[in-house]
């Protein structure tokens, strides 16, 4: 992120919207791109996926591992989706916030409203898909869930599609020019940072 600003404090931003949308592709051209944020890696007791690496993509889990964490405290925002727990590791943000650095949480909107309210200063990001037809076409595209859980995933992509109001900024996702959406998103960051370093009021919008 600019590095020039006189203030140039650390910023909490979370990369959330509906299952399908395109988070993980968004968040892979970013690192391929080098921005330069500390991405923390979500932990989950869901199957590991082709092409998957463990501490790369998600740090995988057991179910009792994961409750133990649960017990010890270990999680910023946890929750239970599709029948798999998620959970954001506490103690690689807090530490990389407490380094100067911009952490970038890849979340539900669950996860983002949990986030929210423990650090409202976070700045929250809704990807958002061009269509609904676009949305659905992309969740059966994985052929990863049976019938049901697929006709889950797309009852609950749509009425997350309904939370877009909660967000900071909507920006919509292009997965023919994925690059455009990343610039879009460090284009956000910056203009936060430089507003808040000035002392100026966040506003909410929508990015197009």
């Amino acid at each position: 992120m600019d590095s020039n600003l006189p203030c140039n404090k650390p910023l909490l931003v979370v990369l959330s919207g509906p299952s399908g949308v395109g988070k993980d592709t968004v968040l892979q051209k970013m690192r391929e791109m080098q921005i330069p944020m500390h991405y923390a890696i979500t932990a989950t007791t869901r199957p590991k996926r082709p092409g998957e690496i463990d501490g790369y993509h998600y740090y995988f889990l057991s179910v009792e591992e994961f409750k133990k964490k649960i017990e010890q405290g270990e999680f910023l925002e946890y929750a239970n989706v599709y029948g798999n727990w998620y959970g954001s590791p506490k103690s690689p943000v807090i530490r990389a916030l407490k380094e100067g650095k911009d952490v970038l949480l890849k979340l539900d909107v669950q996860g983002a409203r949990s986030v929210r309210k423990d650090f409202p200063e976070a700045l929250l990001l809704f990807l958002a898909p061009p269509s609904i037809e676009w949305l659905k076409y992309h969740l059966r595209a994985r052929k990863t869930e049976t019938p049901e859980k697929l006709r889950a995933r797309e009852e609950a992509a749509l009425e997350e599609l309904k939370a877009a109001d909660e967000f900071d900024y909507v920006v919509l996702n292009r997965d023919n020019d994925v690059e455009s959406v990343v610039r879009e998103i460090v284009e956000i960051i910056n203009r936060e940072k430089s507003s808040r370093c000035l002392g100026r009021p966040q506003e909410s919008s929508v990015s197009r």
